[in-house]
């Protein structure tokens, strides 16, 4: 299977079929930082991937609230 990584930017050809938790594993990389995608459908741990899959396995992004406390314009926090 041909699989793109996203940081840093690389694609690597891995033999298949494998599920994505052992992927992940050989590519040392935590199930919980990461989101696995074929095509344009987003793939579980336990979903296997075939030889001719193609992937890509992109970072998981977070974000938070500014110094000011506002999250898209509007007020969080407690009331």
């Amino acid at each position: 299977m041909k699989v793109l990584l996203n940081h840093p930017v690389r694609e690597l050809d891995i033999p298949g079929p494998k599920r994505v938790k052992d992927l992940l594993q050989e590519l040392a990389l935590l199930p919980e930082s990461v989101l696995v995608v074929r095509g344009d459908d987003l793939v579980t741990e336990d979903d296997t991937l075939r030889d001719n899959d193609r992937v890509e396995i992109r970072p998981v992004m977070s974000g938070g609230q500014g110094k000011s406390g506002r999250l898209g314009g509007r007020r969080v926090g407690r009331v």
